[in-house]
């Protein structure tokens, strides 16, 4: 035990005897090497300042030996959110969060299939599929233009993040304007139909063809987003029913080069402000990405908001 200086067998304000004696508990004379830091500095300094620098030590000493772990030693951010990331905490498998607006909800159009106007292709073996060029079932007929494939992208607008296990059925008309089930000479037909599920990333992705552009309305893509993969294809609740415009430029190429018979004359007819889907805002939300040439086709990409 490390000795103890016999402080209060001396009068109050008496100072230490040069010879004083050390004791232990018992009373017993401790050895020189055993009486402790205080002993030590008594004998370069006078009992004033090593007991001030003793105290001083003692305070760093314990504040060292009780503070908690720090965020710096552990190597753990005071925030509760992992550095490196925005992503929120609720977020972390589904990318980062994102601004994004609202696409507004506009017409299916006369030619769904979707079992509110005749047809339902909905409920058909074949239906869900990435390849919506060919026609599936009784007729195995390939719809012919300007390759393009073309994703979507869903997030929610409360929170920005994408959203994955929702579903997305598409559908669009042909290089002549036509639309599979429906329009003369194609009733037997069901291409450029096709449902996915949106995957880990919200995204879906349909390889087709460039739409031609018909009488009244702008080169346009429409799509139905349900709830999940079940819900689409056993008409269940719809979440969202929209289209996406194709750019000028790239419809121009396309139409100038390519058999799409009356379509550079029906785009020259119209305008994104001046149709009737997308003229209340010139289709802002709606207007794709498409990046390509008419040799080798084309990829559009949209993120949508819902």
């Amino acid at each position: 035990m490390t000795g103890q200086p016999a402080a209060d067998r001396r009068p109050s304000g008496a100072t230490r005897p040069p010879q004083e004696q050390w004791l232990d508990a018992d009373g017993n004379v401790t050895d020189e090497e055993d009486r402790g830091l205080v002993y030590d500095l008594e004998t370069l300094f006078d009992r004033r300042t090593a007991l001030g620098l003793f105290g001083a030590a003692g305070v760093g000493l314990l504040a060292a030996c009780t503070a908690g772990p720090s965020s710096e030693a552990t190597g753990t951010p005071s925030s509760a959110t992992p550095s490196g990331t925005n992503e929120p905490a609720t977020g972390a498998t589904t990318g980062d969060s994102v601004s994004v607006t609202e696409v507004p909800d506009e017409t299916q159009g006369p030619y769904p299939a979707d079992g509110s106007n005749g047809a339902n292709v909905l409920d058909d073996s074949g239906i869900v599929r990435s390849d919506i060029r060919s026609s599936f079932g009784a007729s195995t007929t390939t719809a012919e233009g300007v390759p393009l494939t073309f994703s979507l992208t869903v997030r929610d607008v409360a929170t920005g993040l994408v959203m994955p296990g929702l579903a997305v059925y598409a559908w669009h008309c042909d290089a002549d304007g036509k639309y599979s089930l429906y329009s003369d000479g194609v009733e037997n037909e069901n291409y450029l139909r096709g449902v996915q599920e949106t995957s880990a990333q919200g995204t879906v992705t349909f390889t087709s063809i460039f739409p031609a552009c018909y009488s009244g309305r702008w080169p346009h893509i429409h799509f139905e987003v349900y709830e999940s993969l079940a819900n689409a294809t056993s008409a269940g609740r719809i979440l969202k029913t929209s289209q996406i415009a194709l750019p000028q430029e790239v419809c121009e190429a396309v139409y100038g080069r390519a058999d799409y018979p009356g379509s550079t004359a029906n785009l020259s007819g119209t305008s994104l402000t001046r149709d009737n889907v997308f003229g209340e805002d010139g289709g802002i939300t709606q207007l794709a990405t498409v990046t390509g040439d008419v040799s080798d086709g084309y990829v559009s990409t949209l993120t949508i908001g819902i």
